[in-house]
């Protein structure tokens, strides 16, 4: 996996040029018309000499069935968007205090199917690093990196099976503990359409 650390982000913009697969939490003839846009931000960073990606845990809240649990900075598609890629950096900006004017967006990944009736568009973009981040303590408990090689690494990742209500059992990408936090679900399920398409 030491290959991806040596792909340059104009590869990167090339490989994106192909697009991923579209992806489900659930088999996609459950995926219908009523699932609402949303676009997520997928930020490369150089650290340590080798690309991370950026993630966030989200603030615990009662009433958030996704609070504590690691995503990408994102949220769905508001009237005032010009397209999902204002919507994913204007989620960041609002939940990290990322500025749309240090994100260099490197293309797209095919939309993602969530769970929560969300047609998800992730936004992937090179950020400086160091950064100055701020996150709103209301929506964002920690921001961390993972790296590339740590995250492609297939020892790092399984799949489990969970069941839906009156649904058949469905697939659940989980990955092993990193840095205290766990990444599972769309978030992973994304993380690994990014990788599969890298590494082609």
């Amino acid at each position: 996996m030491v290959g991806l650390n040596r792909l340059s982000s104009e590869q990167i913009r090339q490989c994106l040029v192909r697009k991923s697969g579209v992806t489900h939490d659930i088999p996609d003839q459950w995926a219908d018309a009523e699932c609402q846009k949303a676009a997520v931000l997928i930020p490369f960073v150089q650290h340590t000499d080798q690309w991370h990606l950026l993630y966030i845990r989200r603030a615990q809240h009662e009433m958030d069935q996704h609070g504590g649990q690691v995503a990408f900075a994102g949220g769905k598609f508001e009237a005032g968007d010009e397209d999902l890629k204002t919507t994913a950096l204007r989620e960041a900006h609002e939940e990290i205090g990322l500025h749309p004017q240090d994100v260099s967006i490197l293309g797209t990944l095919n939309h993602h199917h969530s769970i929560s009736r969300y047609q998800i568009t992730p936004v992937v973009a090179q950020i400086p690093w160091p950064c100055q981040l701020r996150p709103d303590a209301l929506e964002v408990a920690r921001i961390f990196t993972i790296p590339l090689s740590w995250l492609a690494d297939p020892q790092n990742h399984r799949i489990e099976y969970r069941e839906l209500k009156n649904r058949q059992a469905f697939p659940v990408v989980y990955f092993d503990e990193y840095d205290g936090e766990i990444l599972w679900g769309a978030t992973a399920r994304m993380t690994l359409s990014l990788i599969s398409l890298l590494s082609r």
